[in-house]
């Protein structure tokens, strides 16, 4: 798999449609820049959460088509795409099929029936759903208030209840629903989806494929529901069997603090993970002036052999339960307050803000719309060990948008960092420094053979001056990073 950078977008996030961000990757200004390109997943058929709600994984053609699939391919730059093992829409053809038929379906297993799953673990309810004995869900991990529960319709006019994790909205008469409802890993129709799944993803060009909320997808009564073991291990293995046919590298994404170690788990496994640590430590870094913090962190990445796709923003928020264990949890609380003073929002789950928490905000919003520090932190991420993921709004320069928040209403801060451009907004940015600046610095990472995997990395320190050293093969690739300016040379 290829080291090189990585773009990120939603397939309307420039223009429209993917043929539209086809067309900017096609500008000269790009040439060179990228290897791969993360669409996100509302170039399937969604309805909820901004694509990660798959009605099922046919391309949207209000979205893109496949042609333009082939024109990145025929740009050299390779797919990364979504694979939801959790959970599917309620307007799946598998999920109508329960509301139609009921216990009639040949569905009726595919998703989880709380009931059943809890059948002798709990008290029945005056509402018809077993409420579990305290002892054997303390441990869970419930997303949202209440149990984790929607109660459908059946033909006969009975209310049955099944396990959804995210989101629901249900209308006021009962009559119908959206929601993203959990699969029965246990139901081997679930595995006959997977497996058409990732040949359907294969058949696209999809050469990583990110498994989002997969270590929600094992449960058992008394045990977590996110990140059991070993049943969470055991679920990435077939799905690893599946994938190695298609030659597809899988990327498991799991929050999780450093202190727990996850990370180097699912290294040792040979998996790549997610650098969900950066993101935070170059803002921590920048507002300390000093990169004690990333030296550090790019020694053990390195050292370990741990393989990352690292990133600055992204479609969610800046990940801090992931610092927990890695700078103190005063200094993580600090950060949080500079970048709400700055216009962000915490994400915290109904109230419970130690449990989980990240900040959502446009990155250079984080950074005090600070034009050197954004060139800075770009430097210092192209120059960290992993492959460069770089969020479409960041490259632009792009601001919280409160505008967005707002009109999405509760539950909409995630949009302040999702703003799609038109075209005519592209065209503008890209004549702007601080935007030719960073193509200029993707389109050295890029080309420089110097990067890599299995390149050697040295790192120096001398006061406020971190210097990273990239050689392979003969190549070099220099940064020299002053903490104290955010000034840097690259040679």
């Amino acid at each position: 798999m290829s080291d090189g950078p990585m773009f990120n977008a939603y397939p309307d996030s420039l223009g429209g449609k993917l043929r539209d961000i086809v067309s900017v990757l096609k500008e000269p200004e790009f040439k060179d820049t990228f290897q791969s390109f993360y669409i996100l997943p509302s170039i399937y058929h969604s309805d909820l959460d901004r694509g990660f709600s798959v009605i099922d994984y046919d391309i949207n053609e209000e979205m893109g088509s496949r042609k333009d699939l082939e024109d990145i391919k025929n740009l050299g730059i390779d797919l990364k795409l979504d694979f939801i093992l959790n959970h599917l829409s309620v307007r799946s053809a598998q999920f109508q099929d329960i509301i139609k038929n009921g216990e009639a379906s040949e569905y009726k297993d595919f998703f989880i029936n709380w009931n059943k799953f809890w059948e002798g673990y709990g008290e029945m309810s005056d509402e018809g759903y077993i409420i579990p004995r305290e002892e054997l869900i303390k441990d869970m991990f419930f997303r949202k208030p209440g149990l984790p529960i929607l109660m459908v319709k059946f033909p006969d006019g009975r209310k049955v209840p099944y396990w959804n994790t995210f989101y629901q909205e249900v209308l006021e008469d009962g009559s119908n629903y959206l929601g993203q409802m959990d699969l029965n890993i246990k139901s081997p129709l679930v595995w006959e989806h997977y497996k058409e799944t990732l040949n359907k993803l294969a058949g696209y060009g999809a050469k990583i494929v990110r498994l989002d909320a997969f270590a929600y997808a094992p449960k058992e009564p008394g045990q977590k529901n996110f990140l059991n073991e070993p049943g969470t291990w055991d679920l990435l293995e077939k799905i690893k069997v599946i994938a190695d046919k298609y030659n597809i590298t899988l990327l498991p994404e799991i929050h999780a603090s450093y202190g727990e170690k996850i990370y180097e788990l699912l290294a040792n496994k040979g998996y790549m993970s997610y650098d969900f640590f950066l993101p935070g430590l170059i803002i921590y870094a920048i507002e300390h002036k000093d990169g004690t913090v990333l030296a550090r962190w790019a020694e053990e990445l390195y050292s370990k052999k741990i393989r990352t796709v690292n990133m600055l923003g992204c479609h969610d928020g800046i990940p801090l339960l992931d610092l927990k264990g890695f700078i103190p949890d005063n200094e993580i609380e600090k950060l949080i307050d500079i970048l709400t003073k700055r216009g962000g929002f915490v994400k915290n789950l109904h109230g419970q803000k130690n449990m989980y928490y990240q900040v959502n905000a446009a990155y250079y919003s984080a950074l005090g719309e600070d034009s050197q520090k954004m060139l800075f932190a770009r430097a210092l991420q192209i120059f960290m060990p992993g492959k460069p993921q770089v969020w479409y709004l960041d490259l632009f320069a792009g601001k919280n948008d409160y505008k967005a928040v707002e009109k999405a209403g509760p539950g909409g801060h995630k949009e302040i960092n999702r703003t799609n451009l038109t075209k005519e907004q592209v065209k503008e940015a890209l004549k702007k420094d601080i935007v030719k600046k960073q193509l200029g610095l993707l389109r050295f990472r890029n080309t420089c053979k110097a990067f890599g995997f299995d390149a050697e990395l040295q790192i120096e320190k001398k006061d406020s001056i971190i210097i990273f050293k990239w050689s392979k093969n003969g190549e070099e690739a220099v940064l020299k990073a002053d903490f104290e300016t955010c000034q840097f040379e690259v040679f």
